[in-house]
């Protein structure tokens, strides 16, 4: 059993059997975290931070659960001066790195973003993948940018995508952006993402303030496709996965 918490917008935590993960944590605004953690005191805390946008990258998670193991593991775009020095331990990770030490997982590899940094396929110790995309997205915005910008972006994404299909043909969970401000290809990513693994669990994140379009599924989860869909649009909202 795994437990989903949203945060807010591409922030997560995933508590699982072996540890507590955080993701691109921004902001908490029901203080949900403090409260996973109090229920679960004997898990390490693994801090995944996919890029240093504002809106991804948080320093205080570097404040946060000192009184038990943490170990974060930060894209290399994310500046070293920003990091404490001491007391921490840090992994730093670029597209196609891979780490096998840790906690509650056997591997945690890097994939591209179409933005900046990295996303992350974790495998836990069942062997079950857990992908946090951070800004891995087909970002185009169809009513403003030329055809040429939206055959580079289909391109960039596309290539990224099947790098991904290939090694992890399918997930237990993905966090995925859909972001409503793109216009008419908002969903045109999510899309492509679930039309080519296969994802057990869906997660939209990355919204902005219009989960209405990121929550309405039919408009863009492909017929036929089995992936249970939900919507956490609320910070502090939850969702057991068996």
């Amino acid at each position: 059993m795994i437990t989903v918490t949203y945060l807010d917008h591409s922030g997560f935590a995933i508590t699982t059997p072996g540890a507590v993960m955080v993701f691109d944590y921004y902001k908490d605004p029901d203080k949900k975290l403090e409260k996973v953690l109090k229920d679960h005191p004997s898990k390490d805390v693994v801090f995944f931070v996919s890029h240093h946008h504002p809106d991804h990258f948080n320093a205080s998670i570097f404040e946060l659960a000192q009184e038990r193991k943490r170990i974060y593991v930060l894209s290399n775009d994310i500046f070293s001066k920003i990091v404490p020095q001491k007391g921490l331990s840090v992994a730093w990770m670029s597209a196609g790195d891979v780490i096998d030490q840790i906690p509650g997982t056997t591997q945690v590899k890097a994939y591209g973003s179409t933005d900046e940094g990295v996303s992350f396929a974790i495998t836990l110790e069942d062997g079950s993948v857990i992908f946090h995309a951070g800004d891995l997205n087909d970002w185009h915005w169809s009513e403003e940018s030329t055809k040429r910008e939206v055959e580079q972006a289909d391109a960039k994404f596309e290539k990224i995508l099947n790098r991904i299909a290939e090694e992890v043909p399918e997930m237990k969970v993905a966090m995925f952006p859909v972001d409503a401000r793109m216009g008419a290809g908002f969903a045109k990513g999510a899309q492509e993402f679930l039309k080519k693994i296969k994802v057990d669990n869906f997660f939209p994140m990355h919204f902005w303030g219009e989960p209405q379009k990121a929550c309405d599924f039919n408009s863009y989860v492909p017929a036929g496709i089995p992936t249970r869909c939900y919507c956490l649009d609320k910070p502090g909202m939850n969702v057991e996965i068996a």
